[in-house]
């Protein structure tokens, strides 16, 4: 196998490979052992037609597709690994020779990872920002404290207000036609929320318990079923309980319900005490995704679209994943917040770009500093993962030996040690 690569514009290049004719005719007759179990001809049982009457009957280039993709996946790996280039997404394959008794010559169109000319990235001056605590934090911890704290109490003797929980039945309609996600039973709305259509919160406010009444709203003209956008729509609501939230005084009482604390001054103190730890975090965090960012900012890289919309696929497969987390699937996350996954995705763009901007310029600075991975630093990493999971150190490194992902880990080492550099290297002004 011969390979040659011919770098074009925009980060796009022909990779030529040359097939020998040896390679080829293993490849094809693979493809006949696998073609021939699919094939009736009379007088023969399935599978067991011979090659010369198949040839003679269907054609040996009738078996050259599946030959290709059997053959193809095997040398375009050996031909990217020959040529060094580094392909970012699948490439764009096209036939130039492809017969009997000859050398199959392949041309594959492929994207690969750009090139970044690094601009400063030593000497430079960071803005800090302010984390420290202030009272007004340390109270609005206290103020979540109480609302954990709070109890829904029953209330019978009047009508729906604001701030209340409201258990209702609904059922929407359009046009006297009831819609599909309109319908609810013994939904637990608090109101004022926004949780609800624009509108229809404020007219549950005076229902009387056992009530039932025609709601009347206007969905929002972006609203994210274009069905709905802009109609009119009745919603028939019953008003099932209604209950009031009651939040307990901030006093030394609710330090020691909601804490091991006998004081409400203690409890401060550690709350405090918390922030500050978190704030130290938080700083370390800023400090180094400013200094990631403005390296940046001076290096220049023409970022092919293939690799931002497979970070903004990564980007909405992980939000999908923390909102099942906390319950939710993606429909009802898309109901609530009024879009759709076109929107969110159009949304994450210029977050995706920038990081994947991020990702070429510290892997660009890592090689043009030698940075190195020791075995000292993967077994730290692995033993870090290993408290993480609360998982023996041995079945972590056999998890990622198993499944040949070590080189993931060096990776993601050497970029935490690069980022390290850049910290030392680049000042934090006030």
């Amino acid at each position: 196998m011969k390979a040659n690569w011919e770098k074009l514009e925009n980060n796009q290049g022909v990779l030529t490979i040359e097939v020998e004719q040896d390679q080829v005719e293993g490849a094809v007759d693979q493809a006949f052992k696998k073609v021939v179990k699919q094939v009736n001809l009379p007088g023969f049982r399935k599978g067991r037609i011979p090659r010369n009457i198949f040839e003679a009957r269907f054609g040996v280039e009738s078996l050259y597709q599946e030959a290709l993709e059997i053959l193809f996946p095997q040398v375009y790996g050996q031909a990217v690994q020959e040529t060094g280039i580094d392909p970012i997404d699948r490439p764009d394959v096209d036939v130039d020779q492809m017969g009997r008794n000859q050398n199959w010559i392949i041309k594959a169109t492929v994207t690969v990872k750009p090139e970044v000319e690094l601009g400063e990235y030593k000497g430079l001056e960071i803005e800090q920002q302010d984390f420290s605590v202030t009272d007004e934090a340390i109270n609005k911890e206290l103020q979540q404290m109480q609302e954990r704290a709070a109890q829904l109490n029953v209330v019978e003797d009047r009508p729906a207000e604001e701030g209340d929980q409201a258990t209702i039945d609904f059922e929407g309609f359009v046009d006297d036609i009831a819609f599909e996600g309109g319908t609810g039973d013994d939904y637990d709305l608090e109101i004022g929320s926004g949780t609800f259509i624009p509108g229809f919160e404020d007219q549950v406010i005076g229902m009387e318990i056992g009530q039932e009444k025609d709601v009347i709203v206007t969905f929002p003209e972006d609203y994210h079923v274009d069905d709905l956008a802009g109609k009119e729509a009745t919603f028939k609501v019953k008003l099932n309980s209604i209950k009031r939230k009651s939040v307990p005084e901030l006093d030394d009482e609710l330090a020691k319900d909601v804490s091991e604390f006998d004081t409400l001054d203690e409890l401060k103190a550690d709350i405090k005490n918390k922030l500050e730890k978190e704030a130290e975090e938080e700083k370390e965090n800023y400090e180094r995704q400013a200094v990631i960012e403005k390296v940046s900012e001076n290096a220049t890289v023409d970022i092919p679209e293939v690799m931002i919309e497979h970070e903004v696929d990564h980007m909405f497969k992980d939000l999908e994943q923390r909102l099942m987390q906390q319950g939710i699937d993606m429909e009802l996350y898309l109901r609530i917040s009024n879009t759709d996954e076109d929107e969110i995705k159009e949304r994450m763009k210029e977050d995706a770009a920038q990081r994947v901007r991020n990702s070429l310029t510290l892997e660009a600075i890592s090689k043009a500093e030698n940075v190195e991975v020791t075995e000292e630093d993967i077994t730290e990493e692995l033993q870090n993962l290993a408290d993480m999971y609360q998982q023996p150190v041995e079945e972590i490194r056999g998890f990622f030996e198993m499944r040949d992902q070590f080189e993931g880990i060096k990776n993601d080492v050497r970029i935490r040690k690069t980022i390290d550099l850049l910290v030392e290297w680049n000042k934090v002004t006030a």
